[in-house]
């Protein structure tokens, strides 16, 4: 009686175009030991260009290979290792910031946020892009660079900083592609185990890590697509796919010599040999196929993979590798790695057939592990057995089987990513800010705080940096925003004036203000009607009381003697637009007189000129350009300079919810933080173009 398959049992389909292979066996010593191989073409063409088209007909071969294996191995397997052709593969490239108020050390929770987030805008990049709006899968990413406070980094651990900037390229895959191969497993009852790209797995197989330091190139060319995978300084770097592949090779042949599909393969194979092939046409006629005649039908078509496997390797690398290796079936055809190589302008020694380094992941006793159509199965077994360290890696996310590509160690974060979820999904964001201008004063109301992400892995609390192990079950419920900031005009004046305009037009309580509104006030007793809609204003934003300004932010009332000549504030914006909250800044003009007691009299003109004499210390009011408008701060209550970070608030960007890098100018050079800020200065704080 078949046993059952046990946790360190490797069971790996390579679902091809025009074949499917199987492979059974187990890590040993560092190396997958192979006990069986079968291989099974499809009876007819129920794949197109690596995506399964019948899936009942796929599912029909496979099991033929499944059957074989048990017979052979005397084991009922359960769990299966797949990976996804390159079909439509996309990669994008996108960048994410982040920035604090104060220094903050990069750790692995703060790099996790940054690459996430860059995840999550090249996957609504590729989305916008998308014609078909597809849904795409996210197979990997690779960061390309980072940034710490404006300057290249190669890497951001343990660096202390405050804003943190990374560049990635992520790779995608419609969902169709990966729902399918689901489809076929259901099928046949089998468990995915682990799931990776084609490309991936062919390069575990082919390129052991110790030569990934260098520049090299894999293109695994099938019947249908060619995948290209690039490594180098240690670490794949990109991935890639042609629509050019074996297959063209095959019609050119079909339509040459009036042959079935079959017929052409076959004769495809015997291209660099010396005897004749005998061969029936579609007609019955028998004739005999000489391999220089086979070449010359099928060299246009080769050439043409030839053409586009070396476009693509210098498109996704940027330049000519330091060498090719060509991996799968269609790499068997002979003269391919010559013009290859032609096309690169390289030594013919550069481009080679994968197979050479099979054996320094995977061995067996029994049969010849040097074919190049060996590293997609082989690929997928090594990868799966060298990094499946319990009895199973299913992982179940909120009930569900997760769908993983399995590339290495995988994070929390890295799950979520791959099912769907965002960088929003994971932080929970502060509702956006209301800054407005009343009377020449500005007010900022803050949103609501966001509701944080909650993970727990087997029913406890978990990080999103933590590593998931095999049979893990993650329940993951998504943070929340926090509502953005609401108020009326009545909230906003309550009792004390008799009417108001905003933005130049008249408005009533009820109006709901936007950020950059200019309400200018009149106080005196509001109507009657005015007072009775006062409480209903109130009801509509009941968590948005116009807060107290601290003495730090407010700008002194004007004096009331004439004061000489300043520059001039911005113009109020027309009544159809109201400006930009970067132009909201407080400005110096005239205060009526109010019924309440009025403050104490605030120093002289004459006295705050002597102060301003002496620049921002000792107490003095500091007045600079802001955005292009007048910006006068009292004097500190513990005295002391301003600095830029000090009128960040002032600048009408809600710094908790910034949608793209910020630009700080000072006097037309780039600004920092902690710079003192001097009288008349020129300061510009604005979303970079």
């Amino acid at each position: 009686m078949p046993q059952k398959q046990d946790a360190e049992t490797i069971f790996a389909l390579d679902i091809g175009t025009r074949s499917i292979i199987g492979i059974v066996g187990r890590a040993e010593k560092g190396r997958f030991h192979v006990a069986a191989i079968e291989k099974e073409e499809h009876g007819r063409r129920a794949m197109l260009d690596g995506q399964i088209v019948e899936i009942e007909q796929v599912a029909e071969v496979a099991k033929a290979v499944l059957k074989r294996l048990e017979q052979k191995t005397q084991t009922q397997l359960k769990r299966v290792c797949v990976a996804a052709a390159g079909r439509a593969l996309r990669s994008q490239g996108a960048s994410f910031s982040l920035e604090f108020p104060e220094l903050r050390v990069a750790d692995g929770d703060l790099l996790g946020q940054l690459e996430a987030g860059a995840v999550s805008a090249a996957e609504a990049q590729l989305a916008a892009e998308s014609e078909a709006q597809d849904r795409f899968y996210m197979v990997g990413y690779t960061a390309r660079g980072y940034k710490l406070d404006g300057y290249a980094m190669a890497n951001l651990m343990g660096h202390r900083g405050r804003r943190f900037e990374v560049e990635v390229v992520s790779t995608f895959l419609p969902c169709g592609v990966v729902e399918s191969l689901y489809a076929v497993m259901g099928r046949l009852g089998l468990e995915v185990a682990s799931l990776t790209l084609e490309p991936i797995a062919s390069l575990n197989a082919a390129i052991p890590e110790d030569i990934r330091l260098l520049n090299l190139v894999l293109a695994d060319i099938g019947a249908g697509t060619s995948d290209l995978a690039v490594c180098r300084e240690g670490s794949v770097v990109g991935y890639t796919m042609a629509t050019v592949a074996g297959d063209e090779v095959t019609e050119a042949i079909m339509k040459g010599l009036l042959v079935d599909f079959k017929t052409a393969e076959r004769l495809k194979l015997c291209i660099g040999g010396k005897e004749p092939q005998p061969y029936s046409d579609i007609l019955g006629l028998k004739h005999e196929a000489d391999p220089e005649a086979l070449w010359k039908l099928a060299q246009p078509a080769a050439q043409r993979l030839a053409k586009e496997i070396a476009g693509k390797a210098v498109e996704i690398n940027g330049s000519t590798p330091s060498a090719v290796f060509l991996a799968g079936g269609g790499a068997k055809l002979a003269g391919l790695t010559q013009l290859v190589a032609e096309e690169l302008e390289m030594s013919e020694g550069r481009v080679a057939l994968a197979g050479r380094h099979f054996e320094t992941g995977a061995y067996c006793d029994e049969y010849a592990l040097d074919d190049p159509e060996l590293a997609t199965p082989l690929g997928i077994a090594i990868s799966a057995a060298l990094g499946m360290i319990n009895d199973s890696y299913m992982i179940t996310l909120n009930g569900s089987p997760a769908k993983l590509f399995r590339s290495g160690l995988l994070t929390l974060r890295d799950v979520l990513l791959m099912n769907g979820y965002h960088y929003g999904d994971m932080i929970g964001h502060t509702g956006a800010n209301l800054a407005i201008t009343l009377n020449g004063q500005r007010r900022l109301f803050r949103g609501a705080p966001g509701k944080g992400a909650r993970m727990l892995r087997n029913g406890e609390e978990a990080q999103l940096s933590d590593v998931v192990q095999a049979g893990d079950r993650i329940d993951f419920t998504p943070a929340t925003a926090g509502a953005a900031a609401a108020c009326t005009l009545g909230a906003l004046l309550a009792e004390g004036y008799a009417s108001a305009t905003v933005n130049g037009q008249v408005e009533g309580p009820a109006y709901k203000l936007s950020s950059g509104d200019v309400v200018e006030a009149i106080p005196g007793t509001p109507p009657p009607q005015s007072r009775r809609s006062r409480p209903a204003a109130q009801e509509e934003a009941p968590a948005v009381k116009a807060p107290a300004e601290p003495e730090a932010v407010k700008a002194p009332p004007a004096p009331a003697t004439p004061e000489p000549p300043m520059p001039p504030a911005p113009k109020p914006a027309p009544a159809k637009a109201a400006p930009p909250p970067a132009e909201s800044v407080p400005k110096a003009e005239p205060q009526p007189k109010r019924e309440k007691p009025q403050p104490a009299e605030p120093p002289k003109r004459e006295e705050l000129a002597g102060q301003m004499e002496f620049g921002s210390g000792g107490g003095a009011v500091l007045q600079i350009q802001l955005n292009g408008g007048m910006l006068r701060l009292p004097p500190k209550p513990q005295g002391g300079d301003y600095y830029l970070m000090d009128v960040l608030e002032y600048s009408g960007l809600d710094f908790d919810n910034l949608e793209k890098p910020v630009e700080l100018l000072v006097n037309g050079l780039e600004g920092q933080f902690t710079q003192v800020l001097r009288n008349h200065d020129d300061v510009i704080i604005r979303y970079q173009e």
